[in-house]
Order: structure tokens, then sequence, then C-alpha cells
């Protein structure tokens, strides 16, 4: 009987390592529509939005279709509720394509390109790039790259959020965060 018993553990154990991903998946929801918000391109109205929304600032997510780093990020952790709940309390949240060829209005209201906003105004060339603008259209924060988690994605978000930018960057703050 015992034989049995640990027989019986074991296919226990081994069911639900199976389905734990199953369960953490059923939890995810897709970013497209509950990370990102609709915007038509203006961002001088997206400022608007925000400030009206009691918003801290905006936060664009600067991608491209072929980067692995942007699918992990939106397959790992923009899909988790926490973070969704969290960013779109705190920012007005939009994608950006860096090679798109789509017109947008910047924050200057500025006419020019995806592409052009992209690259000529915030230099960036490598994806994933979130970057973090105050009511203003100032960029305030950056960071460069899949984040390690939907953990230190949020640590990012507080960071700009509570206003530690102002006094230190992300790494020492982090560290700041793991000692306490």
């Amino acid at each position: 009987m015992p034989a049995l018993h640990r027989s019986f553990q074991i296919i226990l154990l081994l069911s639900t390592t199976l389905l734990l991903p199953l369960s953490s998946s059923a939890a995810s929801r897709d970013p497209a529509t509950h990370f990102f918000q609709e915007s038509f391109g203006d961002l001088t109205e997206e400022l608007e939005i925000a400030r009206e929304g009691g918003k801290k600032g905006i936060v664009i997510f600067f991608e491209m279709d072929d980067c692995p780093f942007c699918h992990r990020m939106k397959r790992e952790v923009l899909n988790q509720p926490e973070v969704q709940d969290y960013y779109r309390k705190h920012f007005r949240v939009i994608s950006i394509d860096i090679e798109g060829d789509v017109e947008l209005t910047n924050f200057k209201g500025k006419q020019t390109t995806q592409k052009a906003f992209s690259e000529k105004e915030n230099r960036v060339r490598a994806t994933p790039v979130i970057a973090f603008f105050d009511l203003s259209g100032n960029q305030i924060a950056r960071f460069t790259g899949a984040t390690r988690d939907a953990g230190e994605f949020l640590l990012l978000g507080h960071f700009v959020a509570e206003g530690h930018y102002r006094e230190s960057n992300f790494n020492r703050f982090k560290r700041q965060q793991k000692n306490r």
C-alpha cells in the first residue's frame, strides 16, 4: 500500500507541476487591450489626456516587429494584471514602432513619423526602450532593453511615479530597495 500511496503522490505532484503554467497564463491579460492605450498619434493630445486623468506622465514603449525582447516583454511582463493596473493608474501608456512610417504629432506639435520620432528625437535604435515623459513632454527616465521580470518592471514604474528619478538612477534605486 505505501508504494501505491507514493505513486499517487508523484502523479499528483507531476500533474500540479504541469498545470501550473496553465493557471498562471490564465491569469494574464492581452497587453494590446489591457496595457497599451489607444492613441491617434497626437502626443500633445496624449499629454492633455494624461493631465485630465491625473497621471504622472506618459510611458512610450518603443518597439519593432522583429524584436524578440519586445515579444518576451509582452508575453511575460506586460500581460500581468498587476503591471497593467499599476501602469494605467499612473501613466498614459503608448506603443511606438521605431520602423513605422505612420505619421504622428510630437510633444511640440510638429508632424513627424514614428520612425523619425524614435530615431531623431529620442535616439532609439535598439528595442525595447521604455521612455517616461512628464506632463510637459520632457523625457524624465529611460530604460533600454527588457526588464528581468514583472517585479523589476513594476519597480521601474514606482521609481518614476514616486519621483525617485530626481535623486537617483534606477540601478541605485533597485539596490536600495533590495537592501530594505
